[in-house]
């Protein structure tokens, strides 16, 4: 079918329409963004794998909260930015760009004045343009900033930020300890404070951050997402088929949602390359499993670095690979029982297949059991096993959580 018309979107946070689960995370987020509406502070981190649907979920929420009457949300995604200033530039930016089309419009633009430029050849976009000294006191100043920002939009209890993917800012005590004095201050002033803050990514950014500025730590509400259950994954293929007028088993529902290991980011690639691979909106089972083989060539090219994905590529280490997924070892395995599995001379490279594995990240030693190895990522055994498939060119059993 055309790739033009698929439902999916891989790369991309999961369109609303087809979110699925997560209920006890978007009441707990959901919950925070109405404390903020009554006054009250909050700060979440939300934290998970790579690929878990970090992103999808705030966006869901964000979505959620502005349905209801009072709240202004911004989702600023942050990918390479490095700096204070930057980043509360680009974050007052989008809130700008998203207000377009939105009730509070004008309040926004009468809020930043002459900052605000009108560009775009096809309809119009938002930039605003601050100086340095702007930026300076953007960062000096930013909660009397923030809530001057609230006092303009009187109609709005409460402001949502979303700040996502911080991977150039984890690092920078300048970042951390901003957001623990943000936090102080906005905590000790003698008035309402309408702000929840959002910050997404991976558990070690957040530790980074502690790292920086222990006090962190217990300013975080953390949310940890972890991967969809087999209803979940089933239920988000079943959706967005039957969005699409698709006919298909529920074995082949079950087997790509098994073999996602309920990562929507392998889901939204599984369901695309089926999509793709299928002539017809009747879709058997034997085009599903052909979209899989498709699919795990595509997840091994654009989520593995380069370093994984092509040491996976040797032959003797493919072989190992093959026996270590041909079982559901879930996330750890044991030297001595992996080996049991090869061939003797498979056994002849086994230590310094390890040991490769080890210096990309692969996998890494158990500190508490001698001889065992656990998975850096599950991202990693998943697609490991997708490839397993793809070079038997049948499907297996299914690696367990």
């Amino acid at each position: 079918m055309s790739p033009d018309a698929s439902p999916f979107s891989p790369g991309q946070p999961v369109p609303v329409e087809f979110f699925v689960g997560r209920v006890a995370e978007i009441e707990r987020l959901h919950a925070m963004v109405n404390a903020s509406a009554r006054g009250r502070l909050k700060v979440a981190f939300v934290t998970g794998e790579r690929g878990i649907g970090k992103s999808s979920l705030v966006a869901f929420v964000r979505r959620l909260s502005e349905q209801q009457p009072g709240t202004t949300g911004c989702h600023a995604f942050l990918g390479g930015v490095n700096s204070l200033p930057r980043m509360l530039g680009r974050t007052y930016e989008q809130l700008l760009k998203e207000s377009i089309n939105k009730p509070w419009y004008d309040k926004v633009t009468a809020f930043f004045g002459d900052r605000v430029r009108k560009v775009g050849l096809f309809g119009v976009t938002l930039e605003l343009r601050l100086t340095a000294d702007d930026l300076s006191s953007i960062v000096s100043n930013f909660g009397a900033s923030i809530l001057g920002l609230a006092d303009q939009l009187d109609d709005r209890k409460a402001i949502l930020l979303i700040l996502d993917d911080i991977n150039g800012l984890a690092g920078s005590p300048d970042f951390a300890n901003w957001l623990k004095s943000l936090v102080d201050e906005l905590a000790t002033i003698q008035r309402p404070v309408p702000l929840c803050v959002i910050v997404v990514g991976l558990e070690e950014r957040r530790r980074q951050l502690v790292a920086s500025q222990p006090s962190l730590a217990r300013v975080f509400e953390l949310i940890e997402i972890a991967p969809w259950n087999d209803d979940e994954a089933s239920g988000f293929f079943h959706r967005t088929f039957d969005a699409a007028g698709v006919e298909l088993s529920d074995f082949g529902i079950d087997m790509m949602a098994n073999i996602s290991g309920g990562f929507p980011v392998l889901a939204q690639e599984i369901g695309d390359a089926v999509w793709r691979t299928a002539p017809t909106p009747k879709i058997d089972d034997r085009t599903i499993v052909a979209g899989i083989v498709s699919a795990a060539e595509i997840i091994g090219r654009k989520l593995l670095e380069p370093g994984v994905f092509n040491a996976i590529r040797n032959e003797r280490y493919r072989s190992i690979l093959g026996k270590l997924t041909d079982e559901p070892l879930a996330m750890e395995f044991g030297r001595s029982e992996l080996r049991d599995r090869l061939s003797d001379a498979e056994k002849g490279v086994l230590d310094g297949f390890l040991k490769r594995m080890r210096k990309l990240g692969v996998i890494e030693v158990d500190p508490n059991v001698r001889g065992r190895y656990r998975f850096a990522n599950q991202l990693y055994a998943i697609y490991l096993y997708m490839d397993s498939i793809r070079w038997s060119n049948k499907p297996r059993r299914r690696i367990a959580h």
